[in-house]
């Protein structure tokens, strides 16, 4: 009787999770359309970088990268795998988007000023991330996988870049200075060259910090692979956009977007009369080379998410989280604007591009980290 319970149990076996196969259509199909608007006006690049954008949210997905949680394990146990794979990710970049972007007309890197700005952005970004479980890429990606509790995030991540629009220039007002590329100063390949060592450097420090404490510092299988994928991707988006990837931009444009369509006057305020957001609050949102592969993100990970498993399904979580959601979401909108973008945008590309202030960004957002955990439990989350 056991050996028949035994074979009855072993031959049992559970449905595997259906395609959902309304969203994947929705998914498709809405990246389908978009790509035809834009080649339709006569904007091949566009339609790249929405592709690059749903290749990017079906990657994320897949591979589960996320910089939140990876942040997370280090502080609290020096558990570097996630961190290192994030350092994979940028060394691969690099290879291509220092000389690139030094040799080649029409190129340029990523870099910020450093500033008020960039340390208080960052650090408030970092608090954010810990509260809103997510940053800009992971935001994007876990919407598209049918979060609803990433709904809430994102939508005050939206309203707190549009307020952090109207408050960046009185912080860089406050005084800084834009430091140059490593290959303004040792040219394409010393900068390349300097930008790989600078990597190698902090990878070694955290490896060393994971061994003194005895935990694990290589990255999973799945992760090595997802870094390898996503900086194949990051590089074909910088070849094509003719700059290194970015992503908050994106969301503090449709925060003002929606903000003037209901009648508010962005002309008495200094960010929106730069040329680059004036040009992008003036005009379609799918001229914007930001907001295109933000699309693509969350339309290549609804794809991912509806090919496997039925689409959000999952319970909304407690208010109190929904909460954390919010405020978390508000802060990193904020941040971003003042910290010049997020961990894609300031941290990844900053890096990749030789900016020293993509490490700046790394170290004041780390801090901000650190904060952040001892703040999640008083809204139900977990410190780890």
């Amino acid at each position: 009787m056991s050996g028949m319970l035994a074979i009855d149990s072993a031959t049992t076996s559970v449905p595997a999770p259906a395609r959902d196969w309304p969203f994947l259509a929705l998914a498709t199909g809405a990246t389908g359309v978009f790509v035809a608007l834009v080649l339709l006006d006569g904007q091949p690049r566009s339609a790249l970088l929405i592709l690059c954008g749903f290749a990017l949210g079906a990657a994320f997905l897949k591979a589960e990268f996320g910089f939140t949680a990876a942040w997370r394990r280090f502080l609290a146990g020096r558990d570097s795998g996630g961190l290192v794979g994030t350092l994979l990710l940028i060394a691969l970049s690099a290879v291509v988007i220092v000389p690139v972007a030094a040799l080649v007309p029409g190129y340029g890197g990523a870099g910020a000023p450093l500033g008020a700005s960039l340390l208080v952005g960052a650090f408030v970004f970092g608090i954010g991330m810990q509260l809103g479980n997510g940053c800009g890429s992971g935001t994007l990606y876990t919407v598209g996988g049918g979060s609803g509790r990433m709904l809430v995030t994102h939508a005050f991540f939206i309203v707190g870049g549009v307020i952090g629009s109207l408050q960046l220039p009185f912080f860089l007002a406050l005084g800084g200075f834009d430091p140059p590329l490593a290959s303004d100063l040792l040219g394409a390949w010393g900068g390349l060259a300097a930008t790989l060592a600078s990597i190698a450097l902090v990878a070694g420090v955290v490896i060393a910090l994971a061994r003194r404490k005895g935990v694990n510092f290589v990255p999973s299988v799945t992760m090595t692979i997802g870094a390898v994928v996503i900086a194949a991707l990051a590089i074909a988006t910088f070849l094509t956009a003719h700059h290194p990837w970015s992503v908050t931009f994106g969301f503090t444009l449709w925060g003002a977007k929606i903000a003037a369509a209901l009648g508010y006057d962005f002309s008495a305020h200094e960010f929106w009369q730069w040329p680059g957001p004036q040009h992008a609050l003036s005009t379609s949102v799918l001229r914007d080379t930001t907001s295109l592969t933000d699309f693509g993100m969350i339309l290549g990970a609804m794809a991912a998410a509806a090919a496997a498993r039925p689409f959000a399904r999952a319970a909304w979580p407690p208010a109190r989280s929904l909460l954390a959601a919010a405020i978390g979401g508000l802060l990193m909108g904020w941040g971003a604007r003042l910290g010049f973008g997020c961990n894609i945008g300031a941290f990844v590309s900053g890096v990749a591009s030789g900016s020293l202030h993509g490490w700046v960004w790394f170290a004041a957002a780390l801090g901000g980290c650190a904060v952040g955990m001892r703040l999640r439990p008083w809204f139900g989350l977990s410190r780890v």
